[in-house]
């Protein structure tokens, strides 16, 4: 019997148990990689297809997003609104995201009509035409976007911490320009779409309640693809970074506020100093409660809020740190964010801190496999990245051990004032 009288007990996340449901994993006729987790209450799933068709594969600057977004805008047998029309119909969802390396298409729908659902898919990964009247749409558009977004400090901030790291050359620096949308054809287009879609590599992962015949039904439409079975070797992209570190840029003379972006660049998730970075930065400045936090948004009043992150690529990342901050006191942010990593360097990190960051980042992980989407989603982070299962397991076990003298060996490795490129648009 249960005593309502009587609360259960309170345990810290970071004594919880936690482990990563094992996926099932098969392999349709053409070879094509599939990773499914059968899990939920609800009937309904989702289906994600991520080909190796991100920017850093593209020759036309701004080419591997506009062929992405226009999947969706016309085959023979449908125009754009058709296609809409009918993912609407039947209550699904269909998106397309494109990154720096790879680009994916996702179907969220009810189990009950992914009959009907995956032939329209599929013939959107095969028989994309790019109309032209679409395309020119495509480009007032985003030129339009373009224009509005220059206006904001923390957009151009975004795009020229970026620039500074990497370089303009390179897939992580580069930016979108009125010059690049004029230059997109649909030859080029069509070009890209076969190369990297059509006849692509490709990886699919789905989750949720799934049909006893998935893989049947997956292998009708995906199966018989031309896709190509071994992955595509990663192109060669030279590193030009910024000579000088210093950057600032009035983007606004009147402006009353201005963009703080301070980075660095920093190993992959493959490095073995990764797990313990994301422990340090979550102490840094990863979440609510962290030092940057305290310090500049409830003491200092400079900010309604200031982050650290670590920037995921498949190559190489980097460790940012952003925020908006009133113009007059935008120098003195800077300083007090260098004044924190000093701390880091120098001081004892309290036992009780050091406790919170642990109960923090243990109950992200539990709330990120919460639900078959969110187990899926982290399996395909590990797929994508070339990452083992254990990376799950050794990450947990950094952030119950990790030990403040460790820290503080991380913090003087990385953390240092003269590595990170700092930059204020106003």
């Amino acid at each position: 019997m249960t005593f309502r009288s009587t609360p259960p007990p309170i345990k810290d996340p970071a004594d919880l148990h936690l482990e990563l449901r094992p996926c099932q994993r098969f392999s349709l006729d053409n070879g094509l990689q599939v990773y499914a987790i059968d899990a939920g209450a609800e009937e309904v799933l989702q289906v994600d297809i991520v080909f190796q068709a991100g920017n850093s594969y593209e020759e036309k600057n701004g080419l591997a997003p506009a062929v992405n977004f226009l999947l969706k805008n016309g085959t023979p047998s449908r125009s754009a609104f058709e296609i809409n029309e009918f993912f609407d119909y039947h209550g699904a969802y269909l998106n397309r995201n494109c990154h720096n390396e790879t680009a994916d298409v996702v179907l969220h729908c009810l189990n009950k009509h992914l009959p009907e659902l995956l032939p329209v898919m599929c013939e959107l990964l095969t028989e994309a035409e790019f109309p032209a009247q679409e395309l020119d749409i495509y480009r007032q558009n985003m030129k339009q976007r373009l224009d509005v977004n220059l206006q904001k400090c923390d957009f151009v901030a975004n795009r020229l911490i970026d620039e500074y790291l990497w370089g303009f050359a390179h897939p992580y620096g580069r930016y979108s320009t009125h010059e690049s949308y004029d230059a997109l054809d649909r030859n080029a287009l069509r070009v890209f779409y076969n190369k990297h879609y059509a006849c692509g590599h490709a990886t699919l992962f789905v989750a949720g309640l799934l049909p006893k015949d998935i893989e049947a039904q997956l292998n009708r439409s995906f199966g018989q693809l031309p896709l190509q079975r071994k992955p595509l070797a990663p192109a060669a992209h030279p590193t030009r970074r910024a000579s000088e570190r210093r950057h600032r840029i009035i983007n606004q003379p009147d402006g009353v506020q201005g963009a703080i972006r301070m980075g660095r660049s920093f190993p992959n998730r493959h490095h073995p100093d990764y797990p313990g970075a994301m422990v340090l930065n979550a102490l840094f400045g990863g979440f609510f409660g962290s030092r940057l936090m305290e310090n500049i948004r409830e003491d200092k009043g400079y900010t309604y809020g200031i982050y650290s992150f670590l920037q995921h690529h498949l190559t190489e990342s980097a460790w940012m740190v952003s925020t908006e901050a009133g113009r007059e006191v935008c120098e003195a942010t800077i300083e007090e964010v260098y004044r924190e990593m000093h701390r880091l360097r120098e001081e004892e990190i309290p036992t009780d801190e050091l406790q919170m960051v642990r109960n923090y980042l243990m109950g992200t992980l539990l709330g990120e496999l919460d639900g078959p989407f969110q187990i899926i989603g982290r399996w395909k982070n590990l797929v994508l990245n070339g990452l083992d299962e254990g990376f799950f397991t050794r990450t947990i076990e950094t952030i119950r051990s990790i030990s403040d003298v460790e820290l503080k060996t991380l913090a003087n490795r990385y953390l240092q004032e003269e590595t990170f490129y700092e930059l204020l648009v106003i």
